[in-house]
């Protein structure tokens, strides 16, 4: 016997199917799954060892279905075995976060879901997981894209799993958050069989033991596994360990660029530090904007203003690290842009408590940054680079609140 779990999501996607009450790990029966096209519809076919609870919907710019599920076991399955629809340009899976997993499909044009179900047999337990999706005007589909506003789900982007315990902010202790780019379902660039998320992990795990050997000094992770962490949480991370500085390690990738190589690091441009209270403002949570200060109450005015005089002081801090990298790096031999210094606007850069820069350790599509990344010694000469930098700039900034207190 079949029977039908939750309903069918009709063509105003945001609408999530509703979270059973499943726990688990399911499997993914890889021989009988498949994304494929037939008769003017695209359907993703998901069979699982058990129902799980799970959700669906779609995202804009670019346009991608985003299937959730709590939790699913993706070892065997392969995107180019499961992809067998001429309307998905990509297809990736795995861990969103611990217990809990996501599969995103990029669609190349333009569709919403007309219906959505899982059957359970409840004979073998099985479960088997249909959506179909229906071409759509460009004006329809955006109108359907969202995440649902659910609250079985919001711990999904406002609860982080990994977090550590708050410290104490003047401990006296300079505590620089590490933050592996990517993570989980987004694996960043990926070059001859390289992921960027795995090696900035890596990269920063050793940043990290390099620093808590050290006296004086105490670096926290914003992951320490492969997970996806919201860009937004890893702010948020930060602030809750007490930051005195974030660094974001990165490694870019240019299509068929085997030139471009070497280390950059970024700040905050000046037209993105304007725009990066409002944003803050209208995104955070009031009590998660600024360490020390509770905003709850307050309107975005307010918050934005005293934002801004914040990063009056963290700005230029920011600028200063982002120097005093570049030169580090120079020092111990790693490998740099010849334009190392560089500016953008970068979400996870948005703080305005505490000075923060991103570095683009090299490019993956450079075959000799590669082996510099994927070697203990290329990877050595970028720790003691970013370590120096932070003790150089540590001991600047504690020379000028010496000049100031005078």
């Amino acid at each position: 016997m079949i029977r039908i779990v939750g309903a069918a999501v009709l063509a105003c996607l945001g609408v999530a199917s509703q979270a059973q009450d499943f726990t688990g790990l399911a499997r993914l029966d890889v021989t009988h799954s498949v994304i494929e096209d037939s008769w003017g519809k695209t359907t993703v076919d998901l069979f699982l060892s058990q129902p799980v609870p799970w959700r669906v919907f779609t995202l804009d710019d670019p346009r991608r279905l985003v299937l959730d599920f709590r939790e699913i076991d993706w070892r065997g399955a392969d995107k180019a075995t499961l992809d067998q629809s001429d309307r998905v340009s990509d297809l990736r899976f795995g861990a969103l976060r611990p217990g809990w997993s996501r599969m995103v499909v990029d669609l190349s044009d333009a569709m919403i879901v007309s219906q959505a179900g899982m059957q359970v047999n409840t004979v073998d337990g099985t479960a088997r997981l249909t959506v179909n999706l229906s071409p759509s005007s460009d004006a329809d589909y955006a109108a359907a894209a969202g995440a649902p506003s659910d609250p079985g789900w919001d711990m999904l982007n406002t609860v982080n799993l990994t977090a550590p315990p708050a410290v104490s902010v003047d401990d006296g202790i300079l505590t620089v958050v590490i933050d592996p780019g990517h993570g989980g379902i987004d694996p960043g660039a990926e070059r001859d069989g390289l992921r960027e998320a795995d090696l900035m992990l890596q990269l920063a795990v050793e940043v990290a033991q390099t620093m808590n050997r050290m006296e004086g000094m105490r670096a926290v992770l914003t992951r320490q596994t492969d997970v996806f962490v919201p860009l937004e949480e890893r702010i948020s991370i930060a602030r809750r360990s007490g930051a005195d500085v974030l660094l974001s390690l990165h490694a870019d990738a240019l299509d068929g660029d085997e030139i471009t190589s070497g280390a950059s690091v970024y700040t905050l441009s000046d037209q993105a530090q304007e725009d990066a209270s409002l944003r803050m403002a209208e995104r955070h949570d009031r009590g998660d904007l600024l360490a020390g200060l509770d905003l709850t109450g307050q309107d975005d005015t307010v918050a934005t203003v005293l934002m801004d005089l914040a990063r009056t002081e963290t700005a230029p801090q920011s600028d200063t690290l982002a120097d005093a990298l570049v030169q580090a790096l120079m020092d111990t031999n790693a490998r740099v842009n010849s334009t190392p210094r560089r500016e953008a606007l970068l979400a996870v850069l948005n703080a305005a408590d505490f000075p923060s820069a991103l570095v683009e350790v090299g490019f993956l599509s450079n075959p000799h940054d590669r082996e510099a990344l994927r070697s203990a010694e290329g990877r050595a000469r970028v720790v003691a680079g970013i370590v120096l930098a932070v003790q150089r700039w540590a001991n600047s900034e504690a020379a000028k609140d010496a000049l100031r207190r005078q």
